[in-house]
């Protein structure tokens, strides 16, 4: 008795080259997806913008990326640890100062919630950070004003190596703009002119919009 029509099994296909590459550039493809938006909010402030106006804040380059906690150790004002990492997923709005916090300092941080405020139904795509770069214990009155902020500390050294401060001015007279992904961006000179940068987080906002959601 013959059986026919019956075929050996095939225990290992070879794998098709041209399916390995569309499936590389399927993901290069979702890659680009991801960025464009980023890509996308740079390229409208920078390059795509009415004649005859100025933007206010000023680019960092280059891109210098959220540290490592090795190249920046981050606590919070218990003492207790925490992770850079965390920020991610947020527009960022930093302001450094001194625990004691001088005149100088508060009306900072005041303008630092203002700015925020200002953002309407936008503000909860943007998270104020206020990084403490002294051991100074923070005044009991400032603690009501930084409900709903990030407060950290973090040695001067380190704050220096990654945001950079303007010729003749300190860290503390910048606010500092950080995009979602964790890429310092953009630097507010000294003094701190509202209105303009305002102005400017709003034609970032809505240059990315679509992209980042509200909270992480």
């Amino acid at each position: 008795m013959t059986v026919h029509g019956l075929q050996p099994a095939v225990l290992d296909e070879p794998r098709d080259p041209q399916a390995a590459r569309r499936g590389r550039m399927k993901m290069l493809l979702v890659l680009l997806v991801c960025a464009a938006p980023v890509i996308a909010s740079y390229f409208t402030y920078y390059v795509i913008r009415p004649q005859g106006r100025v933007n206010h804040g000023e680019l960092v380059e280059p891109q210098r990326s959220l540290p490592p906690a090795a190249a920046l150790p981050l606590t919070a004002l218990d003492g207790s640890p925490f992770d850079a990492a965390q920020l991610k997923g947020q527009w960022l709005l930093v302001a450094v100062g001194g625990g004691a916090c001088d005149a100088q300092c508060e009306q900072q941080l005041y303008l630092q919630r203002q700015l925020r405020e200002a953002l309407g139904k936008e503000k909860e795509r943007v998270d104020r950070v206020w990084l403490v770069d002294d051991a100074a214990p923070v005044r009991a009155e400032l603690l009501p004003g930084l409900q709903g902020a990030t407060v950290l500390r973090a040695p001067p050294a380190a704050l220096a190596a990654w945001l950079p401060a303007a010729q003749d001015d300190t860290l503390r007279a910048h606010f500092f703009v950080v995009d979602p992904l964790g890429n310092l961006m953009m630097r507010f000179p000294a003094p701190s002119d509202g209105k303009k940068i305002q102005r400017d987080l709003g034609k970032l906002l809505r240059a990315s919009a679509g992209w980042d959601k509200p909270g992480r």
